[in-house]
């Protein structure tokens, strides 16, 4: 087996869009080094190298898997005009926290357990069960298209509960940060 040259190393990670940082995040080193190792100045221990190589898998491996391959479909979701009882209904049958608004299949907002029990707490009406979607809801969750990878959805969901998948304008799809999490378990 013959070592990768610096330009070898360094054209692999530019080849996965990784940055110094990122790579050096993922092998456990620091970025300086990985600039060193790059450029040529350092000749790297071959654990080190190793190292990087694993990063380097994990990323293609991470790159390889599309949102397709995890999304659930059909979608659950309610329209603006359902009522919170509907909603709250829909969320306790199907064991899900979190749900999209859709107009005609188009995402307009979300409703989450959160927001009802907000809305529970700070509600001077003694029922909000008849409420409409429409004037609770918060805003649509972020949507991607079916092909984009695992690390760029995880990203997103950094600061978001769900992301919807649309192709060409229709939703047809949901992922969750439960289901990235789920990865974790396969390896």
């Amino acid at each position: 087996m013959q070592l990768p040259t610096p330009e070898d190393l360094k054209k692999r990670r530019n080849e996965l869009g990784l940055t110094q940082s990122d790579l050096a995040k993922r092998a456990g080193v620091s970025q300086p080094l990985i600039a060193r190792i790059e450029s040529g100045d350092v000749d790297p221990r071959l654990s080190t190298v190793r190292k990087i190589l694993d990063a380097f898998e994990e990323a293609e491996k991470e790159q390889q898997i599309i949102i397709r391959d995890l999304m659930h479909s059909p979608v659950l979701h309610v329209s603006p005009e359902d009522s919170v009882e509907e909603v709250v209904n829909l969320m306790h049958v199907h064991g899900i926290s979190q749900i999209p608004v859709l107009d005609r299949g188009i995402p307009v907002g979300s409703i989450s357990e959160d927001m009802i029990v907000k809305l529970m707490s700070e509600s001077k009406k003694k029922s909000i069960s008849q409420l409409k979607v429409s004037g609770i809801m918060g805003e649509a969750f972020p949507t991607v298209s079916p092909g984009i990878s695992i690390s760029v959805v995880s990203h997103i969901l950094e600061g978001n509960p769900a992301v919807l998948v649309v192709e060409k304008g229709t939703v047809v799809g949901v992922v969750t940060k439960h289901d990235v999490m789920k990865l974790l378990q396969g390896q």
